[in-house]
């Protein structure tokens, strides 16, 4: 059974759609396109009323019928991009894998979108959790505190930010973050590249 990131993430190509469209232009049947791609009619419906995802191989067998090819099933029509990221299906992640005590946890904001022009994260900084090494990274970034205190250090010049504060900056110049005070801070951060 898929988890409801996959169904949503697939639904989004409306592949049943696309083959009744494909079946409806040739007028056929489901019987008839079942004799043709030896799957059953009542397999085809499901697949149609978007209740079945189709397997790469099947939807092969399908494409063959109507002479397309695979692309056809994953072009997305010209549509405003819509993404919703339920917070039940992010998954959090450390700064640095590796470290013993990270210097912040990190949830993606926008996972789903492809060709996306700006990424965002919802950051988490535990108390007395040390200060993120400096990096930097093409762009332009945003960070916006939600809870807490933040100090971001941009090109050696740090910055106290507490709850409703927010710092932009270039990316492209070293930067690290750090929690402040007795509390965890939580922030989100955009980086538009």
């Amino acid at each position: 059974m898929l988890s409801d990131t996959l169904s949503e993430g697939l639904a989004r190509y409306r592949i049943g759609e696309k083959i009744r469209a494909l079946r409806k232009e040739k007028k056929l049947g489901l019987v008839q396109l079942g004799r043709h791609t030896g799957l059953s009619p009542a397999m085809l419906s499901k697949i149609e009323r978007g209740q079945l995802f189709p397997t790469l191989p099947t939807l092969l067998r399908i494409a063959l019928v109507f002479g397309v090819g695979l692309d056809h099933f994953f072009v997305e029509e010209k549509r405003p991009r819509v993404a919703v990221v339920r917070a039940k299906d992010r998954i959090r992640l450390p700064a640095d894998p590796g470290a013993e005590a990270p210097a912040y946890l990190f949830e993606s904001l926008d996972f789903p979108v492809t060709e996306r022009r700006m990424e965002a994260y919802y950051a988490e900084f535990p108390p007395g959790a040390p200060a993120s090494e400096p990096h930097r990274h093409d762009g332009a970034e945003l960070v916006y505190v939600t809870a807490g205190r933040l100090a971001v250090t941009v090109a050696g010049e740090e910055t106290l930010l507490g709850a409703g504060d927010a710092i932009s900056f270039e990316s492209g110049e070293p930067h690290s973050y750090r929690q402040d005070g007795r509390a965890a801070a939580g922030a989100v951060v955009v980086v538009v590249r």
